[in-house]
């Protein structure tokens, strides 16, 4: 059987994606919170396989506190994919290296990305014009280093975007309103950013279904001529979960917060709310199927989401069994007051909110190649431009709604501001597809212009040299700096250079220790002690188990206690390389990472002179 050519495309885009980061991944250091996931990912590698020898063990609340409880402020979808892959990759077939191994399920959910990408993008735009979108999306140094990494931020922007695809698909095709509520709770247990998705559907879904059933006569699927009922079908449904919402806030009003907490068992009549408002939704959508199969294709998505979210939560994550409503109450209030980390920002030392407003938009300007970022500011404003003449499809506003959802989020003065650009990826993919409308509308003003001129100057042609030319200087920025994604800065900033005059934030997460460790395993003396700035135990640890950093070097907690000291250039901690000088009586470095001239790391030994 022949394949679909879109279907070979996007196949391709997701082997190509895979590879790409597989034969790249040992260049790639270990971040401060990765060594930590690594961590909690064998913890819960380790429950599983005692859920294989002892399965009533493995069940109860000792044990699933024991090996879940590490790192229990992010959900355990992505940490049980990393243990698994290490148990199965390196302890059984012995074909990765551990951090290999850890971050394998990481390079399938980033490489997935790219026909998701391509797969939305199809529906606006040409193959040629999608698959920039989708490349485009991996050429960002900062987005494909974090692509590497056993961590959550590309997986969650993966999620998000299934879950959108998921819902597209679903207007148009059966049962695909149960894959958007399966997207979406897998969405919740990789991280809690998906809790945000539907704020993007939400007013879509209820704008559509007024219009669908705003005029009576038979529907587009054949449904009865029924609407004013199709309608209050539609509008009764969302009644009922908004209903059920009040009376929660009632009960907790009546009751207290605490008391309300404490008393949400299982038999308890906060449980039995929820059962009863979602057999209600649910009975009411099936009963619009037979009116309204459009109106029905609308709102079951988001009934799916709203029963199945909470459900495939609670059931994937071991540590709630025993203790949902305390575990999961300590797991949101962590997020809604995460402490506020210093951040580098044109000179200034973001140390407490509120804080810039304009700090998402800059920072993505600064980061992003400018021969993408221009793209992607050209297809939003197009879409505006198209929207004042009322051409603008329900589709496009979908994609522009989480275009702008994570990066307004961010932007909030309140909200914590740390963390580079990696908080609102979930942005970036839609992002790319604008991009991608900007680069077919302009092979095809650019090819019209050339075709009287020169006959080989077909569209086609035209399009595919403009994205080769628009991804060449991204392609080469990543080439460069992608094991130190935390330090790329795009062309408007200057470069990494241009970014370090403009006072930003050089580096985070201390991976870039990996550009030293060669010269430090040359050089080091046997078993000299080094204070690693900036790096905790369990990156020490990954470093010499990965075979990066030789075993018998030893890692101190002070300068006063070392041979060795390696500075990690952060403005916040620049008193700490003067007392680096103090305790070694020297100023002159041994050795540094240095990035087009820019340091990110020195090292200083004891009395160099």
């Amino acid at each position: 059987m022949k394949w679909p050519t879109d279907r070979r495309i996007a196949w391709g885009l997701f082997l190509a994606g895979t590879l790409a980061l597989l034969f790249t991944e040992k260049d790639v250091g270990f971040g401060r919170d990765e060594s930590v996931y690594f961590h909690a990912a064998e913890s819960h590698a380790r429950w599983f396989q005692l859920l294989l020898s002892s399965p009533s063990t493995a069940f109860t609340d000792a044990a699933l506190t024991q090996h879940f409880d590490f790192n229990h402020e992010h959900p355990a979808l992505m940490k049980n994919l990393f243990g698994i892959s290490y148990v199965v990759l390196h302890e059984k077939l012995h074909l990765l290296r551990p951090a290999g191994a850890f971050r394998f399920p990481a390079f399938l959910f980033a490489a997935w990305m790219l026909p998701l990408i391509f797969g939305l993008s199809r529906r606006l735009f040409g193959p040629g014009a999608s698959i920039f979108a989708a490349v485009s999306f991996l050429l960002v140094p900062r987005q494909f280093f974090n692509s590497h990494l056993a961590c959550f931020d590309v997986p969650i922007a993966t999620m998000w975007v299934l879950t959108i695809y998921c819902f597209v698909q679903a207007l148009e095709k059966p049962r695909w309103w149960l894959y958007t509520g399966l997207a979406f709770g897998a969405a919740l247990g990789t991280k809690h950013n998906a809790w945000f998705i539907p704020v993007t559907l939400v007013p879509f879904i209820l704008w559509r279904g007024w219009q669908l059933t705003k005029a009576s006569g038979p529907t587009a699927h054949g449904g009865k001529e029924n609407s004013p009922e199709a309608r209050g079908l539609f509008f009764g449904i969302n009644g009922v979960f908004v209903f059920g919402g009040l009376l929660y806030g009632v009960m907790v009003a009546a009751m207290g917060p605490q008391r309300f907490q404490s008393t949400f068992q299982f038999q308890s009549p906060q449980l039995g709310l929820f059962v009863i408002v979602c057999a209600i939704g649910a009975w009411l959508t099936w009963r619009l199927r037979a009116l309204d199969v459009d109106a029905f294709r609308t709102i079951a998505p988001l009934v799916a989401m709203a029963i199945l979210g909470p459900a495939i939560f609670y059931l994937h994550w071991p540590y709630l069994w025993h203790h949902p409503v305390d575990r999961t109450a300590w797991y949101l209030s962590f997020h809604l007051t995460h402490n506020h980390y210093t951040w580098f920002y044109l000179g200034e030392l973001l140390r407490a909110p509120p804080f810039p407003l304009a700090y998402v938009v800059v920072k993505t300007a600064l980061t992003v190649p400018t021969s993408i970022f221009v793209p992607m500011v050209l297809g939003f404003g197009w879409v505006f431009v198209r929207a004042v003449r009322k051409q603008v499809t329900a589709f496009e506003w979908i994609m522009v709604a989480n275009a702008v959802m994570s990066i307004a989020l961010i932007s909030h003065p309140n909200v914590p501001h740390f963390g580079g650009v990696k908080h609102w990826f979930p942005s970036m993919p839609f992002l790319a597809l604008l991009a991608a409308g900007s680069l077919e509308r302009g092979a095809k003003g650019l090819s019209a212009w050339l075709s009287p001129k020169m006959k080989a100057a077909t569209e086609p042609r035209v399009l595919g040299a403009l994205a080769v030319l628009l991804c060449s200087s991204a392609f080469i920025a990543t080439a460069r700096v992608y094991e130190f994604g935390t330090s790329a800065y795009s062309e408007a900033a200057g470069g990494l250079p241009g970014a370090a005059s403009l006072c930003m934030q050089r580096q985070f997460w201390a991976n870039n220790l990996s550009g030293v460790l060669p010269w430090l395993n040359a050089n080091a003396r046997q078993g000299e002690r080094v204070y690693f700035h900036e790096n905790h135990g369990g990156q020490i640890r990954d470093n010499q188990r990965n075979g990066m950093l030789r075993a018998d070097i030893v890692a101190v907690g002070t300068a006063n206690e070392a041979d060795l000291a390696i500075y990690q250039y952060h403005q916040e901690f620049r008193e700490t390389e003067f007392n680096i000088w103090q305790a070694l009586g020297t100023f002159r470095p041994v050795y540094g990472l240095y990035l087009d001239e820019t340091p990110q790391l020195v090292i200083y030994r004891r009395g160099h002179k």
